[in-house]
């Protein structure tokens, strides 16, 4: 269902949305410069992918709130791509098994929630209401290719938003490539417009299936000043 068209603001009610949110991002600063390190440990430096889950159920008021922090991120033209399917009951996991490798299937199936993280390749129709204040859906119309890409960077940043914004809840999340996408297609979005990126495991972890955390390359492997 395609939203409504939204008005864009103009005139003296432009400016006072203006002067809002500059007032808004100052009152911010001013209240936070930075996480202290214990948020930074929490959301990445610390944090682990895991594999294996505590019988503890998650909230959908939290799923709401974990979503609701994710919309906030920033995608270009805000053209929020991104779609969040919650798999939690038995007969959706059974569904998605069909779509994963083997070792993969016990990790799904003890994860109070297993999230679908799919883009709409027609996220464009949308943009009447995320982007008023000019029409740019000429620049994805009758543009498969462009749409796509476009839909699976930003629908990608997004998903990298909701596992942060899960870890900061104090969720624990694991994400998951190891399926199969055409399968997940036909079997959750056939006849629509989206497509299925990844797959994250989310709930309350168990965290004595661990092992010793790999290593990250260094800053000077990795990045280069030009």
């Amino acid at each position: 269902m395609t939203m409504a068209v939204s008005k864009a603001p103009t005139g003296e009610t432009l400016e006072k949305l203006r002067a809002e949110a500059h007032a808004q991002i100052r009152g911010l600063r001013e209240r936070i410069g930075r996480l202290d390190n214990n948020g930074i440990d929490l959301i990445l430096r610390g944090a682990r992918s895991h594999y294996a889950w505590q019988d503890k159920p998650v909230p959908r008021e939290m799923l709401e709130t974990i979503y609701d922090i994710t919309a906030s991120g920033p995608t270009s033209m805000n053209t929020c791509p991104a779609r969040f399917f919650f798999i939690e009951t038995p007969e959706a996991k059974k569904r998605l098994t069909k779509a994963l490798k083997d070792k993969n299937i016990d990790k799904m199936m003890s994860a109070p929630v297993t999230v679908i993280i799919a883009h709409d390749v027609e996220f464009w129709k949308e943009l009447p209401y995320l982007f008023p204040h000019e029409d740019r859906r000429p620049h994805f119309e009758g543009k498969a290719e462009h749409s796509e890409a476009t839909a699976f960077r930003n629908g990608t940043l997004q998903g990298a938003y909701f596992m942060i914004a899960a870890r900061a809840l104090g969720l624990d999340v694991g994400a998951m490539s190891g399926f199969s996408n055409k399968i997940v297609d036909e079997e959750f979005f056939s006849d629509t417009t989206l497509k299925s990126n990844f797959l994250c495991n989310l709930g309350y972890a168990d965290e004595t299936a661990l092992f010793h955390k790999l290593p990250r390359l260094p800053f000077d492997k990795a990045c280069k000043f030009l």
